[in-house]
């Protein structure tokens, strides 16, 4: 049983998830596979966490198109080590309105035997959120007099 993963393995995995094609996607991802999308999901409902390759391959397949239709996944950089494959990426969507949609994204992917059995996925969801939204993130009130040097998380 083989935990190093090669660069081809990973580019395969990657045209098929570029080209949404979950068919294919199927092949490079564990039964048992737990997928993270860091974000709100208030906001996003796909971000969370997924347990198993059929959550996993309806969250390609349906949740993410409920909320904007992909069209384009570049792979900007990509690094291979042993199990392990980190890439940063820019998603390009269409929100049901029409509007563009484009973020950074990173994922963190743990492989066994060839296959994914673990993700973590960072997305800007700040800058997501705001495209999605439609107009900024602002806060509900004005600042108070004199705190202007106040940050409140």
């Amino acid at each position: 049983m083989s935990h190093t993963v090669t660069l081809e393995t990973a580019q395969a995995f990657y045209k098929a998830y570029a080209a949404r094609d979950t068919a294919r996607m199927a092949d490079f991802i564990a039964d048992d596979v737990e997928w993270t999308i860091s974000g709100p999901v208030g906001v996003l409902p796909f971000c969370g966490t997924r347990h198993g390759k059929k959550a996993v391959l309806a969250l390609i397949d349906e949740a993410i198109p409920s909320v904007f239709k992909v069209v384009s996944f570049v792979l900007d950089q990509l690094l291979v080590d042993g199990d392990r494959v980190a890439s940063l990426n820019r998603l390009s969507a269409h929100a049901p309105d029409g509007r563009v949609i484009s973020y950074r994204l990173a994922h963190f992917f743990r492989f066994q035997d060839g296959k994914i059995v673990e993700n973590l996925s960072l997305i800007d969801s700040f800058d997501a959120v705001e495209q999605v939204l439609g107009h900024p993130l602002v806060p509900d009130s004005p600042p108070l007099a004199g705190t202007d040097d106040i940050v409140a998380l």
